[in-house]
């Protein structure tokens, strides 16, 4: 679709409510994209629904929008599942001013956040559950919550969601809904696995497919750097100072983007964070920060590739390529958005090309290939501090072992405090542990009970204990009856 033709399209005439179209007035939204033109009159009839679409294109209110205004003409409520917690919370964001309308309460259901509080948010009988699957889970598995009411079904990037291994929750929780509901799936790839999802839990669905899977955005320019792994981080403080705006760098791991971003800062950069090990309040900080402009660089991993919504995003870099090639689509959709131009540049090195192609492929495009920069100029890369190396010491520290070592080299954890020789009945050789006597060799000479030294040498003592033992009555001993009665003596 043209974008003269999008411009005259409007949301007239696609059956939405007054309510939700004076909403869509009040925050200046003049003009449906591709796929909320074309799923939402689907939708808001009440049919199952595929959306395929380039991320960045407006699937939450594609989704959303029907969701609202089908549960104010209907009873029971609305489960939204998504694969991260920024992007729940984004959702969330996303619904809440079409929702006071209809004086509709959410609930979003994440991990990292108290349970106390998502208990009380449910007490209020929210019409609209915006969660994340492993949380859901833990609520279906308290018995805090109950989806038999459960009429919508929304499930947006689905295939992030079995990427991430979370194919057992979902599977799990589509047990706990109604067969009889509305199942929105939304994703900008449709992997088997997806419509495997979708023969088993939808009806008859609806495809919408506005752009093949895999297609990138046509506004943002696209580049590839051919590299050594060691000056990776020269190169990208050179791009970096080279860009005014919004910097957004994807690493493949949660150490390397912590790395990234502390020495970002030591150059004098204004950089955060945002991985898994970063707490939930850390992660909102940060993703807010660069929202407002405190950061001008995000250093995140996959767990952002589509959980941020960020409208100004000049430059997106892959410091590492992505390991699947549909995660490059959605890094490099970051930056683009709503019909703005944007540019992403990946780093790679020579032994990556096969990589390289693998992405080509999907996106059926050719990467422009550009020559590393003149790193002449470049700054220094100043060298970590005190509390820095500690950390990452710490972190490369070996963890300590409880067993012993399998091979003779080596000391177990605790063998400073054995003396030499073996010490356990394990240790002792086979003949000392069979219980023979005689295969025991000792050199200490028999000795009677009497012989042995009393524990008090007191004579008088000693005395009066042998006279207690005389004194002691004999055992008597009973014979064996084999009439069955007892005899007492």
């Amino acid at each position: 679709m043209t974008t003269t033709l999008q411009n005259t399209l409007t949301f007239q005439g696609l059956g939405l409510s007054d309510h939700i179209l004076n909403a869509l007035d009040r925050l200046q939204f003049k003009s449906p994209t591709p796929i909320q033109h074309q799923s939402l009159p689907a939708a808001i009839e009440g049919k199952d629904l595929i959306g395929i679409a380039q991320t960045g294109t407006g699937k939450t209110l594609a989704f959303g929008l029907p969701m609202i205004q089908r549960l104010s003409a209907i009873q029971g409520k609305s489960l939204v599942l998504l694969p991260t917690r920024e992007l729940a919370l984004q959702v969330a964001q996303a619904l809440q001013p079409f929702l006071r309308s209809y004086n509709m309460k959410t609930a979003t259901l994440i991990g990292g956040e108290n349970f106390g509080l998502q208990l009380r948010a449910l007490r209020e009988k929210p019409r609209i559950i915006i969660g994340t699957p492993g949380r859901v889970m833990d609520h279906i598995e308290q018995k805090t919550i109950r989806f038999d009411d459960t009429r919508i079904l929304v499930l947006d990037e689905a295939d992030r969601m079995l990427d991430m291994g979370f194919a057992p929750q979902i599977n799990e929780i589509l047990r706990h809904v109604p067969k009889e509901k509305q199942t929105l799936l939304f994703s900008a790839t449709m992997p088997p696995d997806i419509v495997k999802i979708a023969a088993n839990h939808m009806k008859i669905p609806v495809r919408i497919e506005v752009a093949p899977a895999g297609t990138t955005a046509d506004k943002v320019e696209q580049e590839i750097i051919f590299m050594n792994r060691d000056v990776k981080v020269i190169v990208l403080e050179s791009v970096v100072r080279q860009s005014t705006g919004p910097v957004l760098v994807f690493s493949r791991t949660k150490r390397g983007a912590k790395k990234i971003c502390q020495t970002l800062n030591r150059l004098g950069h204004h950089a955060a964070e945002i991985h898994a090990d970063r707490s939930l309040n850390q992660r909102k900080e940060a993703l807010a920060g660069f929202k407002s402009g405190k950061y001008r660089i995000l250093v995140a991993t996959d767990i952002a590739a589509r959980g941020i919504d960020v409208n100004n995003i000049e430059l997106v870099v892959n410091f590492d390529l992505p390991e699947n090639a549909e995660d490059y689509v959605h890094r490099i959709g970051r930056t683009g958005r709503a019909g703005k131009t944007g540019k992403a540049i990946s780093f790679a090195t020579h032994d990556q090309k096969s990589n390289v192609r693998l992405i080509e492929r999907l996106i059926r495009k050719t990467l422009r290939i550009v020559p590393v920069p003149d790193l002449s100029n470049s700054p220094k890369i100043p060298q970590p501090s005190a509390a820095e190396s500690r950390e990452d010491s710490r972190r490369d520290r070996p963890q300590r072992s409880f067993s012993k070592p399998s091979s003779g080299g080596g000391r177990g954890r605790f063998d400073r405090f054995k003396k030499d020789g073996p010490r356990s009945r394990t240790d002792r050789p086979r003949d000392e542990r069979s219980g023979n006597q005689s295969a025991r060799p000792s050199t200490r000479p028999e000795r009677s009970r009497s012989d042995r030294p009393s524990a008090n040498p007191n004579p008088r003592t000693d005395r009066a204990r042998q006279d207690r033992r005389q004194d002691r009555p004999q055992r008597i001993e009973r014979p064996k009856n084999p009439g069955g009665s007892i005899k007492l003596y």
